[in-house]
């Protein structure tokens, strides 16, 4: 059996794992059944060295000794969105699903570690497992397990994320920057409310709060260098209770993208003036609550040419990606130690997989779960941590 039959012969009971965590999502920070299946999961293999609650919420298994000593990351959390599909497994829990494909990431690192433990005899090293609670959520638990020493004698790490706008079995990756680093921010522009008919009463936190968007929306257009990539969007406005009435108070809520320290600093100056000066003109004053972001996923360079290889050797159809404009904490376990990560295509029109993440129809082409197992399979070779024993 080739790495590719040894992976497919797994897609079954992934397929199975994958369908049990669907149906029973849980948000970030609230994983405490997600987090005891996987105990059980792992508890059936004497040969794997457990440490449980690292960082809070998360699980190292660790097989084999001494180095290589090489890390794989899933992580595990859903989202507080209500899963509308129409399928067997969709989710029990109202309000929560997995729609970002969090479930399919855990059950490939499952299957990892049962090949791996089936062929732990042909360890050369150590091959640690990071079991990742609370991706979605800010601070999130990649910064928590890191402080909490999870990286203590790894040497590399490795990590992929199911992506739908990609086709199913296509490996997408490259060197340096890939996925961007998610700030928050939320203005508050207090005003002087009034009568809808007296205008000139009133300080109207609503027409600030237009000109703040309109200004804002000027930043990465006209104040940001045009070669560097950069998103400022407007999620949420909130303001006023009726139509007649100007409100005292605005809330703006939204999200700066960027990829470099420098440029993140840079906004975040500039929503500073922009914000304070405007409200001052027209006669309000204002709160800006500003939050840095998981840092951006920068991959290194050796590490993503060994996914290119690895992907290339298996005869997946590879790509080096274009940068993404999403968030993933996976950025600090590579901040700390070398490692790259990897998107793995999994949409498939005829099995309704193509639908963007975290949306309500959200779902995982689970044949795509092959070709990401076969990549962390062939990732370790290539590492020298364990030679497949392949038979005819």
């Amino acid at each position: 059996m080739t790495i590719s039959d040894l992976a497919h012969s797994k897609l079954s009971r992934m397929i199975e794992v994958r369908r049990y965590l669907h149906m029973h999502p849980e948000v970030s920070f609230e994983e405490k059944e997600t987090y005891q299946y996987i105990l059980n999961q792992l508890s059936n293999y004497p040969d794997v060295k457990i440490r449980e609650n690292v960082g809070g919420g998360g699980i190292l298994a660790t097989v084999g000794t001494g180095s290589p000593h090489i890390a794989i990351r899933a992580d595990f959390d859903a989202l507080p969105i209500q899963d509308e599909k129409d399928v067997p497994y969709k989710s029990t829990v109202p309000g929560v699903m997995h729609a970002c494909g969090h479930d399919g990431h855990t059950s490939t690192l499952l299957a990892l570690l049962d090949l791996v433990i089936q062929q732990k005899d042909e360890l050369k090293g150590s091959i640690s497992f990071i079991f990742q609670f609370a991706e979605e959520v800010q601070p999130g638990g990649a910064v928590s397990m890191v402080e909490d020493n999870v990286l203590d004698g790894i040497d590399k790490v490795y990590g992929q994320h199911y992506w739908s706008q990609y086709n199913t079995h296509e490996i997408h990756a490259k060197a340096g920057p890939i996925i961007a680093s998610p700030d928050m921010f939320v203005i508050t522009i207090n005003g002087v409310g009034g009568h809808a008919a007296h205008p000139h009463n009133s300080v109207d936190p609503v027409v600030i709060a237009s000109e703040i968007i309109t200004n804002l929306q000027t930043v990465v257009s006209r104040q940001v260098g045009p070669l560097e990539n950069a998103v400022v969007t407007f999620g949420q406005v909130k303001a006023g209770t009726a139509f007649n009435v100007i409100p005292d108070k605005a809330e703006l809520v939204g999200t700066v993208r960027t990829f470099k320290q420098e440029i993140k600093e840079e906004i975040r100056d500039i929503f500073e003036r922009e914000v304070k000066l405007t409200c001052e003109k027209r006669g309000a004053t204002s709160d800006l609550y500003y939050n840095f972001g998981y840092p951006a996923v920068i991959n290194h360079e050796d590490e993503a040419s060994v996914i290119e290889e690895a992907a290339k050797s298996l005869g997946l159809h590879y790509e080096d990606t274009r940068p993404l404009m999403i968030g993933e904490d996976f950025s600090y376990y590579i901040n700390e130690k070398p490692g790259a990560f990897f998107l793995t295509g999994s949409g498939n029109p005829d099995k309704q997989s193509t639908v963007v993440h975290h949306h309500p129809k959200f779902d995982l082409d689970e044949d795509a779960m092959t070709s990401a197992l076969s990549m962390f399979m062939k990732i370790l070779e290539i590492e020298q941590v364990i030679k497949w024993k392949q038979t005819s």
